[in-house]
Parts: structure tokens; C-alpha cells; sequence
């Protein structure tokens, strides 16, 4: 635009601006989800330093900030799946089938806490959670069961996992060999992602530098044993649930995507090795066009990042591919049917944001498991939005948008200099130590429940338009005897396995643990012996110990 161009633009907008003095705003502030201010009006002037190749460019042409694919959802749909798990590997089966029936095309597991946290259902302290919040997967026998009926060679499974995610990605592979499957022909994503646990999710298991061993052992093994698997879904997911702003969720979920990539560099690997298959999962809130500025500020960051400061040479290092799952803290117990809504917007946003995976949350999911009813809605959002509204036909339609160019540009620039002070600190893993990312997503955390407290933000059924309606919504119901035939199954694994042949190979776990050999071979042999997540787990808790937060006060 010429000079004299923006001399009127700008005496047009003083214009306008005199104008709107004589009006009067409905409220006093207007902010995102975030607590970031929004301007009235975004012209040419928000965004008159930006470069259309050098900041947009072609859809799959770099910095990708337009999306990773060159046809984008004209050439494929992101792929449609739904967190599903709960009970046993029984239920949990049956229920993936029925998703698959209905047109889902990913598989999506979420485990119970004794897996998240590496305990047997038997073990004490699993007493009262087995099979809860997700499915119960103690042996190669539970996870046979789950996939049963299902060829792996042809689905493409997302397992949210951290701490034990090798055991439950030897797990897997186990499982396709019994299927007669060889690893190089599984697709996937284990999340792997065990900074955003010391952050925010806090179901970790051994200290930071094991866990970082662990990683870089299955990027290693999974580079050239699993070619087609994400070996690490960096999660930004669980930052923002815990509170965290948008800003927050992606410069802590990118930092940690960093130090992956060097943890990985100082291991001696070579970068191109395994960043094309490191992938994310960001989390898709209710501010609309704040969550499609995150994603198109994410793709750009990390393109420029990996390129121009680790030097990957193969275009696929460069490529930010992410899952999206609509939030869980944007559902509310109160009006229930109101999350429909919610979730779909989320949705929304995702997929204008360019996703590669979507998840969409169930209307119910603030007070139990999905329902089969509430699931079948949820997927059929995600199918509405593919084949009703039209949004799938182009690729990136909002960009050249003032306002949405002119939040990436601000989503980008706050995330620099957060990454300038987690460097201050000396690195993620220092920063962890002190509490930093902590304290931030606290502070974001008690600002926004502040706003609703004081109705300066309003939640729809919570603190205005509410209603006496009691909800009649038919929930998901764990019977208790499912933790006592999960402990019984697990104990019939130990009794009919050959404990000579599982005792040595927990003893070779044992010694490698010890050295600098790669764990994942150990771990897939003592899996196969039917070695028990538990005991495996154990076996590495001895060696490595247990990880214990710094209180911050």
C-alpha cells in the first residue's frame, strides 16, 4: 500500500473514530478468553509490516502458517477420533467398534490412572480407580483384548500416555505382531510429552532426566523400527485445562517441543531422524478466533525455529502437524446441552485453524464417561461441520483478515518473549525447577475465575441465564466389580505366563537400565513374556527413582 493509500486510510479511521465517540459500548471491556484486549476495528494499519511470503505463503510452502498440506481438506479430512476408554479392555473394545461403525477414523485410548501412573489394577494403590477414567491395561493379554477384531494395519491409534508411554508403545507393537502386523506398518501418535506433566498434568513417575532418557530412547527406536509413528504428541492440551492463557499453551507447549528436539540433538541423534515425527495436541477453547490465530502462529514459530536454529534440512522437520480437542474446562455441569454448542464452535475453530486430528468432547463429560448417545453427537459435530458447512472447501479462509492476521502477528510476538524468559532461566527443565510455568498458569488461572466471579465474564447457565432445571441426562456408570475381574485377570496373566523366562527378562531390564543401552528392546522383550506394566515400572522406579515437586509457595 503507497503512501498516500495509508495517509487516507488513517485520517478515514480518525474519521470513523470521531464518529464512534458519540456512541456508547454495551459493556466497558471487551478481551478474549485470555484477558487480551480486543479492538474495535482492524484495518491495513495492524498489520502494514507483514509480508505476504515471507509471513503467509502458499498453503504446504514454508513458513506454513496457512496450513501443512497443499490441498489441505480438499485432498483429505482431518481424521475423526474420539478419546474413548473406560472399565476393561472388553467395554473399551466393543466401544471403539461402535465408534468405527459410525464413521469414526482414528482410534483415540484413554487409559485408567493406575496405567497413567504405572501401577498394576491389584496394587494397593490402585484400590477405587481401576477402570474409572479410563481403560484398565496391566498386560500384553489386556491389550490383545482391546484391539481384538481390529487390524492395526489399517486404523491409526492416539494413546495418551506419559510416563510409562514405552511400555504401552511395546504394548502395541506386541499386539500387531500377534496380529501378524510388523511394526513398520503401524501408524499412530504416544504422547509421550513428559514436561507438560511437570507443568501441568503432574502424573508423572520418574525425574526429569530418566524421562528424557526414556524419550530419546524411543525416538531412536521408533525412527527406525516405527517409521510411521509420532514417537511424541507435544501437549499444549493440558496446559490450558490446567488455566493457562492461549499466549501460555502455545510459547510453554513449543519450548517444550524445543527442548524435546534438543534433548534429542544431545543424544547424538540426527534432527531429521525424528522431528518429522514429532506432532501436538493443542487445545481448542471458546474464544474463536483467538484458538485460529494460536494454530497459525504455532505452524509459523515452529517452522522458522527448526530451520533457521536446529538447521533440519528435511522439509517434513519443519512441518507442525497437531491434533485438536475441544476444551473439557469450557463444559459446565449446569445446563449440560449447552456443551453441544460449546463444543462445536470449538470444533470449528480447529478445523478453520487447519488440524490434522480432531477430538470433540461429549456434552456429558463434566459429569461422567461419555455416553454412547453423547459420543454419537459429538462425532456427528465433527461430521456436520465436513460435510454441511462448507468450511472444508477452501484452505485457510480467513487469512488476508485484518483481525486474524493482526492476532497471529500478537499471538507470535508474546510468545517470543516468553521463550526469552524460559532462556533466562536457563531452560525448561530449570524453569520447571523454579516453578516458573507453574506460577504463570496459576496467576492466568485465578485471573479468569476473578472475572466470573465478579460477572465480568459471563458463562452462559453459570452466572447469568441460569435456570432451576434439574438436567435428565442418562450417564455412564462404572459397575464396581469391574475392578475386582481387572485384578483377577491380571493375576491369571502371572500364574500361566513362564515366570523363568519373564524374571530374566525383567533382570535384563534391570542391567540395561543401569547402562547407556537403548531401553526399548528390553522393554518390548519383557512385554512379550507378559511381563505386567506394574512390574515393569517397578523394575525402573529402582533404578531411577521417583520424581518429587518442589513446593512453590
Amino acid at each position: 500500500m503507497c503512501s498516500d493509500e495509508m495517509a487516507k486510510l488513517s485520517q478515514g479511521k480518525r474519521d470513523w473514530e470521531a464518529c464512534t465517540a458519540k456512541t456508547e459500548d454495551r459493556q466497558k471491556k471487551f478481551m478474549t478468553v485470555s484477558s487480551a484486549p480486543i479492538k474495535p476495528l482492524y484495518t491495513p494499519e495492524d498489520i502494514k509490516d507483514m509480508s505476504f511470503m515471507r509471513d503467509l505463503s502458499y498453503p504446504g510452502s514454508y513458513p506454513y502458517t496457512r496450513g501443512v498440506q497443499p490441498n489441505m481438506y480438499r485432498g483429505r479430512l482431518w481424521t475423526m477420533r474420539q478419546f474413548a476408554g473406560f472399565a476393561t479392555a472388553v467395554e473399551s473394545n466393543e466401544r471403539y467398534k461402535y465408534l468405527l461403525s459410525q464413521g469414526q477414523t482414528g482410534l483415540s485410548v484413554a487409559f485408567d490412572m493406575p496405567t497413567i501412573m504405572g501401577y498394576d489394577s491389584d496394587h494397593p494403590r490402585s484400590f477405587g480407580e481401576v477402570g474409572r477414567v479410563g481403560v484398565a491395561i496391566d498386560s500384553l493379554a489386556d491389550m490383545e483384548t482391546l484391539f481384538s477384531g481390529i487390524p492395526l494395519d489399517q486404523i491409526t491409534t492416539s494413546m495418551t500416555i506419559n510416563a510409562p508411554a514405552s511400555v504401552l508403545l511395546c504394548l502395541y507393537i506386541a499386539t500387531a505382531e500377534k496380529q501378524g502386523i510388523a511394526a513398520h506398518k503401524l501408524g499412530g501418535t504416544i504422547q509421550n510429552d513428559i514436561l507438560k506433566e511437570y507443568i501441568a498434568q503432574k502424573s508423572w513417575i520418574f525425574p526429569p532426566e530418566p524421562s528424557m532418557r526414556l524419550i530419546t530412547d524411543i525416538f531412536a527406536f521408533a525412527g527406525q523400527h516405527v517409521p510411521k509413528w509420532n514417537s511424541v504428541s507435544i501437549s499444549g492440551y493440558h496446559i490450558r485445562e490446567a488455566g493457562s492463557t492461549a499466549v501460555q499453551e502455545l510459547a510453554f507447549t513449543l519450548a517444550d517441543g524445543f527442548a524435546y528436539v534438543e534433548a534429542g540433538i544431545k543424544a547424538g541423534l540426527d534432527v531429521d531422524l525424528f522431528a518429522p515425527r514429532l506432532s501436538f495436541f493443542f487445545n481448542a477453547h471458546m474464544d474463536f478466533f483467538e484458538e485460529i490465530a494460536k494454530y497459525r502462529a504455532a505452524r509459523r514459530i515452529w517452522a522458522r525455529r527448526m530451520k533457521e536454529k536446529y538447521g533440519a534440512k528435511d522439509e517434513r522437520s519443519l512441518l507442525l502437524r497437531f491434533h485438536t480437542q475441544t476444551a473439557g474446562c469450557s463444559l459446565t455441569a449446569q445446563q449440560a446441552e449447552n456443551n453441544i454448542v460449546r463444543t462445536a464452535y470449538e470444533a470449528l475453530s480447529a478445523v478453520l485453524g487447519g488440524t490434522q486430528s480432531l477430538h470433540t468432547n461429549s456434552m456429558d463429560e463434566v459429569l461422567a464417561l461419555p455416553s454412547e448417545k453423547s459420543a454419537r453427537i459429538a462425532l456427528r459435530t465433527q461430521q456436520i461441520i465436513a460435510e454441511e458447512t462448507g468450511v472444508a472447501y477452501t484452505i485457510d479462509p480467513l487469512a488476508g483478515s485484518y483481525f486474524v492476521e493482526a492476532m497471529t502477528n500478537q499471538m507470535e510476538a508474546e510468545a517470543e518473549k516468553y521463550f526469552e524468559r524460559i532462556e533466562q532461566y536457563g531452560g525448561v527443565l530449570a524453569a520447571i525447577d523454579e516453578g516458573f510455568f507453574q506460577q504463570e498458569i496459576a496467576d492466568a488461572a485465578y485471573r479468569y475465575q476473578r472475572e466470573i466471579e465478579t460477572n465480568e465474564r459471563i458463562i452462559v447457565g453459570v452466572n447469568d441465564y441460569t435456570c432451576d432445571e434439574t438436567p435428565q441426562i442418562d450417564l455412564l456408570k462404572i459397575d464396581p466389580s469391574i475392578e475386582l475381574e481387572q485384578c483377577k485377570r491380571v493375576q491369571r496373566v502371572r500364574e500361566s505366563r513362564d515366570n523363568l523366562v519373564c524374571t530374566n527378562r525383567l533382570a535384563d531390564l534391570r542391567k540395561a537400565a543401569g547402562s547407556s543401552d537403548n531401553l526399548m528392546p528390553y522393554i518390548l522383550d519383557a512385554v512379550r513374556a507378559y511381563a505386567t506394566e506394574g512390574e515393569i515400572i517397578q523394575v525402573l522406579r529402582e533404578v531411577f527413582g521417583e520424581y518429587k515437586e518442589k513446593p512453590i509457595f
